[in-house]
């Protein structure tokens, strides 16, 4: 059986030559359910610390959502299934110079046993941090750092947007200048919900655009069939356009190209205001509910509400969509203000501090 976190390569034998080879693990959530915004910011993460020539290897359930088994084995990184007790992080730490962790669902245990054998650890958290304990947390939240939480013994955080980590997808279509208005007869409008969109916003979504009764050309990613058939299902007007498609590589390309990018209210939004979008938000569950307020609060993002709201009533997000769709100088300052807020090299940042522990 092949060793994960030992895979063989010419890469590693060169690397060997010059001296040992640092190995990262990194313990992150994945699935259906769940959705893929931890293996996103782990893996921007994972770009930057690989420049630094570290060895990785994610510990999670990729398998459960193909599009992020695909976005892990495109960087060459290895995998192994997730573990869930103390003793088998534990075990997996034997092997380690450092861990990562991203989780919601591990045991506050898992943490505090894995720090005792003295390994290095870095716990990517989202406010509450639900039993984490490591010796750095990153919490990249807009206006993560006007929060004070109790820390850990020891344990220092890295908070708020200069943390914020960009995959390379993104910083590679990173305009250089502040985005100018764009002067569109027929708007385009980019809409995605994670690489699974867990809640089903997608067709609630389409149904409040064409409330709007305004002409549009949009474009909605529909991760599984289901949700591809609802937003067929949509009723248009004859002067708006709906074209649906599967999860893409191109996510960074379709939003540059796109005068708005409609997303759910979490890890993408920090990639769209890095990107200089015109960003619509949208709260899909409950826990990204300060994340979405502070957001709109900044200027750099359209609110359009909860989605438990549009799945009732959409015509509280309607106003909004009008003036997006309408107002291009509104769009512009939203997109220019976001660019400004995230300068792309968070990840930088958090990387010096997870490789001085090492």
């Amino acid at each position: 059986m092949k060793d994960p976190f030992n895979p063989p390569s010419q890469h590693n034998v060169i690397k060997r030559t010059l001296g040992p080879v640092k190995r990262v693990g990194v313990r992150c959530d994945v699935g259906p359910s769940r959705g893929i915004g931890h293996v996103m910011r782990c893996l921007a993460l994972a770009e930057e610390v690989r420049r630094r020539d570290v060895e990785l290897v994610f510990v999670c359930d990729a398998h459960t959502v193909p599009w992020a088994a695909e976005q892990i084995a495109r960087r060459g990184i290895a995998v192994q299934p997730a573990v869930w007790s103390p003793d088998e992080h534990v075990e997996i730490a034997a092997r380690l110079d450092a861990l990562v962790f991203d989780s919601y669902d591990l045991d506050a245990a898992v943490y505090s046993a894995v720090r005792a054998t003295g390994l290095p650890t870095l716990a990517i958290v989202d406010g509450d941090l639900r039993g984490a304990e490591a010796d750095v947390l990153v919490d990249q939240n807009l206006a993560a750092e006007l929060d004070h939480p109790p820390l850990p013994r020891d344990s220092v955080r890295l908070a708020g947007l200069p943390y914020v980590m960009i995959r390379d997808e993104i910083l590679d279509h990173r305009p250089a200048a502040p985005p100018a208005d764009r002067h569109n007869a027929v708007p385009t409008v980019f809409a995605f919900f994670g690489g699974t969109d867990a809640f089903g916003a997608g067709p609630y979504v389409a149904r409040a655009l064409a409330a709007t009764g305004l002409p549009f050309e949009a474009t909605v990613v529909a991760p599984g069939p289901d949700l591809a058939a609802k937003l067929a299902a949509v009723e248009l007007q004859s002067h708006q356009r709906l074209d649906v498609i599967g999860p893409t590589t191109q996510l960074a390309a379709r939003v540059r190209e796109a005068d708005l990018t409609i997303s759910a209210s979490g890890t993408s939004t920090w990639e769209l205001l890095c990107l200089g979008a015109t960003a619509g938000l949208v709260c899909v569950v409950d826990n990204q509910e300060m994340g979405y307020e502070r957001a709109i609060d900044t200027g750099a993002a359209a609110g359009l509400g909860l989605l438990s709201a549009l799945q009732q009533d959409n015509s509280g997000a309607v106003p909004t969509l009008k003036r997006l769709l309408t107002d291009p100088a509104e769009r512009g300052r939203l997109a220019r203000a976001g660019w400004k807020l995230v300068d792309g090299r968070g990840r930088e940042r958090v990387a010096d501090a997870l490789l001085q522990l090492i």
